[in-house]
């Protein structure tokens, strides 16, 4: 079984900072790529962040040059650090780990998702 496990959320006010944390544990065995995705309320699940094992990221545009993605590799660990927080980051964040097959098939697994909530 493969578990993700997030971890960091809470509430903030607008310009503040928050780290978010997710552990993958099971039969993963070294991920393909570990990222973020993130649900507010009544919007599609969108791509925040996302970091493969070659060390290349992606962000989404509106993410750019307020949040960064790293990942710890022998600890199954990827973290997001968010910084000038805005109201319109309020969702709940979900860890995203893929799996490539020796076919080249990806396999995605999930977190359970933790609340930022950006308010003053």
């Amino acid at each position: 079984q493969v578990q993700l496990v997030e971890s960091g959320g809470g509430l903030v006010q607008p310009g503040g900072s928050l780290r978010l944390s997710c552990a993958a544990s099971g039969s993963i065995a070294s991920p393909y790529a570990m990222g973020w995705y993130r649900q507010a309320p009544g919007k599609q699940r969108e791509l925040v962040a996302l970091a493969t094992g070659s060390g290349n990221t992606n962000y989404a545009d509106s993410v750019k040059g307020r949040f960064t993605i790293s990942r710890d590799n022998p600890k199954n660990t990827v973290y997001l650090q968010m910084n000038s927080l805005k109201p319109e980051d309020t969702a709940v964040y979900y860890c995203n780990a893929q799996r490539r097959l020796a076919d080249a098939t990806i396999l995605q697994y999930w977190g359970q998702g933790t609340q930022v909530t950006v308010s003053s």
